[in-house]
């Protein structure tokens, strides 16, 4: 009897580990194309085979050098400029956000929390061409330059505001994971005379840095990985453009026999400091996340 459990037990948890082999290779095949494509030297312009017949580093070096039609530096340093500072400011309200819900008391403080998770629960892009309409009104589109820097202009502080602004609708990860931290630690310090703001900084965050590191990595990614938001406020104007619309661009009617390969390496590139970001801090992220969803 119990030889013959074992027996189906062994051969059901193979049948599970060939499944999970298949959809596995079936997931990351596209990626393994995309990388061995991007070092393709095959003279023509879209691969014919599934393997180039010789390698090098051109595409990624004409990526960089030809950018008098398309300029993906450009839009790489676009694209980092917009993720890390919406990065540090959507951090700092949902972290602040959170734990005002978690530790204050205070009226109608369930009906904001339950407001904030019904205005979660719709797509943005349903506010979208509202947004662009406000931010025309604003006036916020028509600026040529912030700060006397080249480049920066109002398309880049357009979508900065639009990416951090409603972040704090975000909270309840951050809020479940703060719920888990003792109060006698609030209570503490504030016999000790330490103000709500000196224990949000001085103690709350220090211990709590897997869930500023789950804030921190989703709040980069939005920006870093948004196409629909930065192509409307973008519009026509190419030289404001984010990878993600770079991207699509090289790919379109006009550029494709000429920039697929480039698309392919520009691809590649896109997804370095996502990946290298998340290797780095994955164990933090997944702690936060699980510690997070502990309470509510």
């Amino acid at each position: 009897m119990i030889k013959s459990y074992k027996l189906r037990r062994g051969l059901a948890n193979t049948f599970i580990y060939i499944i999970l082999a298949v959809l596995g290779l079936i997931w990351i095949s596209p990626l393994v194309y995309l990388i061995i494509q991007s070092f393709s030297a095959d003279p023509e312009a879209i691969p014919q085979t599934l393997l180039p017949a010789s390698f090098g580093f051109d595409n990624y070096i004409k990526l960089f050098q030809e950018t008098d039609s398309l300029n993906f530096p450009r839009w790489y340093l676009n694209t980092f400029v917009i993720a890390c500072f919406s990065c540090v400011i959507s951090t700092i309200s949902v972290l602040m956000v959170a734990y005002a819900f978690s530790r204050l008391r205070f009226k109608s403080r369930k009906k904001f929390i339950n407001i904030g998770m019904i205005l979660g629960m719709f797509p943005g892009f349903m506010t979208m061409i509202a947004i662009y309409y406000l931010l025309k009104a604003m006036q916020i589109l028509d600026l040529k330059s912030i700060f006397g820097i080249p480049g920066f202009d109002g398309t880049i502080l357009a979508l900065i505001i639009c990416y951090s602004s409603g972040a704090g609708l975000g909270f309840q990860i951050s809020k479940g994971f703060f719920d888990t931290i003792p109060r006698a630690l609030d209570e503490a310090a504030t016999i000790d005379g330490a103000t709500r703001n000196q224990i949000f900084w001085k103690i709350i965050l220090p211990m709590s840095k897997p869930i500023v590191v789950y804030t921190v990595l989703t709040s980069f990614i939005g920006p870093w990985t948004d196409f629909i938001l930065a192509k409307i406020i973008a519009g026509d104007k190419i030289d404001n453009y984010t990878v993600a619309i770079g991207l699509q661009k090289m790919i379109d009617n006009d550029h494709k026999n000429a920039w697929f390969k480039r698309f392919l390496a520009g691809s590649v590139l896109v997804a370095v400091p996502v990946t290298i970001l998340f290797l780095k801090m994955q164990n933090y992220y997944v702690e936060g996340v699980t510690a997070g969803g502990v309470k509510g």
